[in-house]
């Protein structure tokens, strides 16, 4: 089944080359790319240039004024075929190369609608934050996936809905939770280290950001009519702590 890799970008120079090369060498055939550039006004758009002719056709890409991440992920998705979709950001890139040969033999033979993995946050090189989310449970406990190691078909996107624009930078939150705990799509939780994310993203500056974050993921249930219990936010918060602990293990152990 033919996957499909969104990256949204914009002024990204300095990181997306790690990006390209991550999707470039991996070693499953059937693959599309999709870059979604806000119209940079760096040396983004010369590299994306660049990488189009390495992928040899199996790259598209515009570059247009957007409203927003989320917007830029939603045109991605409207562009790609019938196929799994991932979104690659342009901060990160693949553990390995086998990443998407593994979600594919995870999807196709267990024929579900997704799958997830695993994902180390980087800081100045080195593991930061270890986010091993583990089997499908329920967000009431707290629980999400890690958004950038998801992994979902397009015909899952056509059936519930693209990204929202009215749960800010937790657009991804909202996503999940509709997904796979209103609607309960199924879902595969593979133990392996995904994507290496760099730490420091929009959603993690500053208190303001902060405290819309949980403006935001409480948004998130209320448009999905769906009643949250009083401790959700804070045991989603708790989850985090253990992370940074595991970071450790990571860097000895090479999880």
């Amino acid at each position: 089944m033919k996957i499909s890799i969104i990256t949204v970008c914009y002024n990204s120079e300095s990181t997306i080359r790690d990006t390209f090369e991550s999707v470039l060498k991996q070693n499953y055939p059937d693959i599309e790319y999709i870059v979604i550039d806000g119209q940079s006004t760096d040396m983004t758009v010369t590299l994306i240039k660049e990488y189009e002719c390495k992928f040899r056709g199996r790259m598209r890409w515009i570059s247009e004024h957007d409203k927003g991440i989320y917007d830029a992920m939603n045109k991605g998705i409207k562009m790609a075929s019938d196929s799994i979709i991932g979104i690659l950001n342009a901060d990160d890139f693949y553990t390995s190369n086998d990443i998407l040969e593994i979600v594919n033999k995870t999807i196709t033979e267990k024929d579900v609608d997704s799958c997830f993995g695993n994902l180390l946050y980087i800081k100045d090189d080195k593991p930061y934050r270890y986010w091993k989310s583990g089997k499908n449970r329920a967000f009431k406990y707290g629980w999400m996936p890690p958004h950038p190691t998801f992994f979902v078909k397009k015909s899952i996107y056509e059936k519930y809905g693209l990204y929202r624009f009215d749960c800010g930078l937790n657009a991804d939150y909202e996503l999940m939770l509709r997904l796979l705990d209103k609607n309960k799509i199924s879902t595969i939780w593979i133990d392996k280290t995904f994507v290496y994310m760099r730490a420091g993203g929009s959603s993690n500056n500053g208190i303001r950001s902060r405290i819309n974050a949980v403006i935001d993921d409480k948004n998130a249930w209320v448009v999905n009519k769906l009643s949250m219990p009083f401790f959700v936010l804070l045991l989603k918060k708790a989850r985090k702590f253990p992370q940074f602990f595991l970071s450790i293990f990571y860097r000895f152990h090479n999880v």
